[in-house]
């Protein structure tokens, strides 16, 4: 039986459009005890394929993290399967706020160490033991309290293009970078201070709030879906809106605009810009912020030195990629000398 994708992304781009038909881009998280992972893997596989379900998802025995798009004609057979898995009941689906039919163009389900990776060897706290869930009511109350630390426990490129006002935004590249970081920061206010915390849709604060719980920090509070969710109930319950700028999000979109507010810059020229793109040198590949007119300029490239690759012809560039391992060095997520505006 076939359990991989046979289509490429440019064949299912045109499938979709041949189809003229919505989709949702959605999301969830459930942090479980999951025995048998590639089984459960595959089991996801062959249910959310026949379903035309799209995405990134990724499976552990510490639970499941799935981005996904799914045509919204399926979209209640497709919340039923997730009801017939015990532990998946019910479970809480972020529902993006802008949505796009090519977010996700390959059906991706893998097992993993973790499906949020930690770099912890630390198996004495449990990740189901979380922190208090709050609404976006609830959160906006506590962030106005002196007593409250509001940390974002996104990265740095996350952060930069938007975050909560007065939040603490750790420059890091990885979950785990942050974590030693923030307990340092916060070693004397343990008990004294109630640590809120925030991220794209709930799953790293979450992992995060047991983390801390176990590490001894009494008042332990995390928002409730996240950005995602927060932005939902802002708008349905005509909140005060607390978030400024864009919401970085994992698929084509790069991103969310939550307010009306930029508060990034263009790495090549520094006028406001909140706009992530990818070099266009696929040697390179590297993440970062472009406005239109460099966009323009440099051919959607970081450098010079890539432009040159990137104009070359397209058998040119093969030969110079040819041997050369796509480290993570190469594909870095806003990293580079070459950007002059970088914050």
């Amino acid at each position: 039986m076939q359990l991989y994708n046979t289509l490429s992304a440019k064949e299912r781009e045109k499938l979709i459009e041949e189809a003229g038909k919505e989709r949702l881009t959605i999301s969830f998280y459930r942090y479980a005890h999951i025995k048998n992972t590639e089984i459960f893997r595959n089991h996801l596989f062959i249910n959310w394929e026949a379903l035309d379900v799209l995405g990134r998802i990724y499976v552990a025995n510490e639970g499941i993290n799935a981005q996904l798009s799914v045509p919204a004609e399926n979209f209640e057979n497709f919340k039923a399967h997730l009801d017939s898995i015990s532990f998946l009941q019910n479970v809480r689906i972020n529902i993006a706020i802008e949505q796009d039919n090519k977010s996700f163009l390959k059906l991706k389900v893998k097992v993993r160490h973790k499906i949020v990776a930690d770099g912890l060897n630390d198996d004495t706290f449990d990740v189901t033991d979380k922190g208090i869930h709050v609404d976006a009511e609830r959160f906006n109350e506590l962030i106005e309290d002196p007593d409250t630390v509001l940390v974002d426990m996104r990265n740095h490129y996350e952060s930069e293009i938007g975050h909560f006002k007065n939040a603490i935004t750790p420059d890091v590249d990885t979950f785990r970078d942050s974590l030693d970081i923030i307990e340092e920061d916060l070693a004397d206010h343990k008990e004294d201070k109630k640590l809120v915390m925030y991220c794209t849709g709930g799953i790293r604060c979450e992992k995060a709030s047991a983390y801390y719980k176990h590490k001894g920090f009494r008042n332990v509070f995390q928002l409730e879906g996240g950005i995602i969710e927060y932005t939902r109930q802002v708008n349905e319950k005509n909140l005060e809106n607390k978030f400024l700028g864009k919401n970085f999000v994992f698929d084509y979109r790069r991103g969310e605009r939550i307010s009306d507010d930029v508060i990034a810059s263009c790495h090549q020229c520094g006028n406001p810009c909140d706009e992530h793109v990818n070099c266009a040198n696929e040697a390179c590949h590297l993440l970062f912020i472009q406005c239109k007119e460099c966009a323009t300029l440099m051919n959607n490239c970081c450098s010079d030195a890539c432009k040159e690759v990137h104009e070359l012809p397209y058998e040119e560039q093969k030969k110079l990629r040819k041997g050369k391992h796509a480290s993570n060095k190469i594909f870095k997520k806003g990293r580079s000398d070459v950007l002059k505006f970088k914050k």
